[in-house]
């Protein structure tokens, strides 16, 4: 293989809003930028991947619901697919986001095919393959196993890194490639945006997640109730899922006047940039997506000293880290900011400035490019 060559790359994720289907979608997107042709492979097309774009292609994995099963598998077919594309179009590289089942069924995928057609198998571990299923003596040692076979594996962050030696005691070299972020244009202005929800002179305070437990939406829900004065804000939540079980906190809260809820938002550039302030209580983070996201658009967050968050905000110069879970010193933290404008403008200008240098995909692409390369034994 010429080392200028560009490559045939497949990549598996999960296509659903979060924040590891994001950042797989987004490297698709540059590699194909970078003149590499990209072959998206899953149950269904990522949902910020366009139909026409240049030099990439999907490939649809048709999930039967036999009977026979209690319940329909996916790995298997997804298997099948993976290797009937490598073979057909002459896969370089299958990168997969999780180790479940990605990096499994491509593993076996490549077990269907002939040696010299083999393309080697990256596997990128977000989080919850590891601290979650890692653990779990049903998922364990298949985790283990791929990552063992994988040709390279890496980790969005160095906490994770740790975790995945520890949990699911791979002892094999794990390169820590971080998060990045390509904000697109937002298609609305700040004052546009701020208007079409309502707000005036209080601080935006955004949340963006999937609501999953770990998120505790119930700790930022209480952080919320406590703010003072209470007219001084409103939190925008970005809900990737059902907000509704939280419906009754809210109301046993008395914050239907604070709180606005928008679900499954698909662009979300626009709030990004009418935000004043991010909030995360999460108990553990890989890395956090949002918080980064939010960094591009001078938007510094307050969030929980928990899992790789400190790998992202560097507290009291681009972000404010608190280190416990007590809803009242997460809120003393947040009105401080909510108080001191000029301060929340130079952590938010900080925390651009070091999202641009450190996270975007000028810096973090080329990292897995030149990882692609080595595999060949190439520079």
């Amino acid at each position: 293989m010429s080392s200028d060559r560009a490559l045939k790359i497949g990549i598996t994720c999960y296509p659903s809003i979060g924040g590891s289907g994001v950042v797989a979608t987004t490297l698709g997107i540059e590699l194909a930028q970078r003149g590499h042709e990209v072959h998206f492979i899953s149950y269904e097309r990522p949902f910020r991947l366009a139909a026409d774009a240049a030099r990439i292609y999907f490939h649809p994995v048709w999930i039967n619901d036999y009977g026979l099963f209690k319940y329909p598998d996916y790995t298997l077919p997804l298997s099948v697919k993976m290797a009937e594309v490598s073979c057909k179009h002459q896969l370089d590289i299958l990168h997969v986001h999780y180790a479940v089942p990605h990096a499994t069924a491509a593993i076996l995928a490549c077990c269907m095919l002939p040696e010299d057609r083999r393309p080697r198998v990256v596997t990128t571990l977000h989080g919850t393959d590891t601290t979650l299923l890692g653990s779990d003596p049903g998922y364990g040692p298949a985790i283990r196993h791929a990552l063992n076979q994988s040709a390279a594996v890496t980790t969005v962050s160095e906490f994770l890194k740790i975790e995945t030696r520890r949990v699911i005691g791979f002892d094999g070299p794990i390169e820590v490639i971080h998060n990045f972020y390509e904000p697109r244009s937002p298609s609305r202005s700040r004052e546009d945006t701020r208007r079409q929800l309502g707000l005036g002179d209080e601080v935006m305070i955004l949340h963006v997640s999937n609501l999953r437990a770990v998120k505790r939406i119930h700790l930022l829900l209480e952080t919320a109730a406590r703010i003072r004065p209470r007219e001084s804000f409103k939190l925008v939540i970005l809900a990737g899922g059902s907000f509704a079980p939280f419906e009754s906190e809210v109301r046993r809260l008395g914050l239907e006047d604070r709180i606005i809820v928008l679900e499954g938002v698909p662009e979300i550039e626009g709030y990004l940039k009418a935000a004043d302030l991010g909030l995360i209580t999460s108990e553990t983070e890989s890395f956090c997506l949002s918080i980064l996201e939010a960094m591009y658009f001078a938007c510094p967050s307050v969030a929980t000293r928990v899992g790789g968050i400190p790998e992202v905000i560097q507290d009291g110069q681009t972000g404010v880290l608190v280190p416990s879970a007590d809803p009242d010193h997460i809120a003393r933290a947040v009105e401080k900011l909510i108080q001191d404008p000029s301060l929340r403008q130079e952590l938010g200008r900080r925390a651009q400035g070091q999202a641009k240098e450190n996270f975007s995909a000028d810096v973090i692409v080329p990292r897995y490019e030149a990882l692609y390369r080595r595999l060949f034994g190439l520079k």
